[in-house]
């Protein structure tokens, strides 16, 4: 084996997990992020972890607002589940910009793509500071799925995004 850095590592482990988190704006708006690692923790009781750099707005708003869904983004939103976590919420309405329709979420106001395979409606029970990131650590309250939608994976280290066939 040949000594390689991290960003390679994530190319030689393709497909990785691509996922949107969708969190609500003061204004009562949803965002949406992307990120590139989460996981489930446990399945009794329910809870999932995702890490979000410090300085993202979303992070900001699920700290303040304890609310989060993360939602597995289907193929019809491939061309623009990228740009969602590349273009800041601070001042930009996303679902706008890049033509996402959202839908609502039964016992939530936070709204999600249609285009959803899966959404994790949870609730910010703690986060921790890893490096350069915070790892939020979530209870989740209900999962909604539609096995009709493709997930979407990233492939060659994020370079690419298209369902694992």
């Amino acid at each position: 084996m040949e000594k390689i850095t991290l960003p390679k590592a994530s190319q030689l482990t393709s497909p990785n997990p691509v996922t949107v988190v969708c969190t609500q704006k003061p204004d009562g708006s949803t965002n949406l992020a992307t990120v590139s690692w989460w996981t489930y923790l446990s399945y009794n009781p329910g809870m999932i972890a995702y890490a979000m750099a410090k300085t993202s707005y979303s992070g900001e708003l699920v700290r303040n607002d304890k609310r989060v869904i993360l939602t597995i983004p289907g193929a019809e939103l491939r061309d623009v589940v990228l740009g969602c976590g590349t273009t800041t919420g601070r001042n930009t309405d996303k679902a706008s910009k890049f033509k996402i329709q959202l839908a609502e979420v039964e016992g939530s106001s936070i709204k999600i793509p249609v285009h959803s395979r899966v959404a994790i409606v949870s609730k910010l029970k703690e986060y921790h500071e890893v490096g350069d990131h915070y790892l939020y650590i979530c209870d989740v309250e209900q999962v909604y799925g539609n096995e009709g939608e493709e997930a979407l994976f990233a492939w060659n280290g994020y370079a690419q995004l298209r369902p694992a066939k």
